[in-house]
C-alpha cells in the first residue's frame, strides 16, 4: 500500500518561507495526481495545489497562487511545496495526499499522510 510522510513544517515569521516534503512509498498502481491540503483548527480540509505525476500539470488555489510552488522529483519520489511571502492565515496542518483522478475534494484522494504543521506569526 502507498505510505505518504510529510516534513518541513515549522514556526516562522510572517513574509517568511517554508519548504514542505512528501516521501512517497510503496507500490500502487492507480495513483495519478497528488496534492497539498490543508486544515486549520475548526475548519475543513482546505484544497492548496496538486500536480498530474504524468504530465506535471499543476493546479493551484487562488488563496495560495504566486506564494507557492508545488515540484516533483521522479528519482526520490518526493512531492515538495515551496511556501513563500507566508501569511499568518497560512497557518494549518499540511497533508501530502494522492489518488486516482483530478480533484480539490479530500474525500476523493485514497492516500494521506499524517500532516505536518505549519504556523506562521505576525
Amino acid at each position: 500500500q502507498m505510505q505518504l510522510v510529510e516534513s518541513g513544517g515549522g514556526l516562522v515569521q510572517a513574509g517568511g518561507s517554508l519548504r514542505l516534503s512528501c516521501a512517497a512509498s510503496g507500490r500502487t498502481s492507480n495513483v495519478f495526481y497528488m496534492a497539498w491540503f490543508r486544515q486549520a483548527p475548526g475548519k475543513e480540509r482546505e484544497f492548496v495545489a496538486r500536480i498530474h505525476w504524468s504530465s506535471g500539470y499543476i493546479v493551484y488555489a487562488d488563496s495560495v497562487k504566486g506564494r507557492f510552488t508545488l515540484s516533483r522529483d521522479n528519482a526520490k519520489n518526493t512531492l515538495d511545496l515551496q511556501m513563500d511571502s507566508l501569511k499568518p492565515e497560512d497557518t494549518a496542518v499540511y497533508f501530502c495526499a494522492a489518488g486516482p483522478q483530478m480533484s480539490r475534494l479530500p474525500g476523493l484522494y485514497d492516500y494521506w499522510g499524517q500532516g505536518t504543521q505549519v504556523t506562521v506569526s505576525s
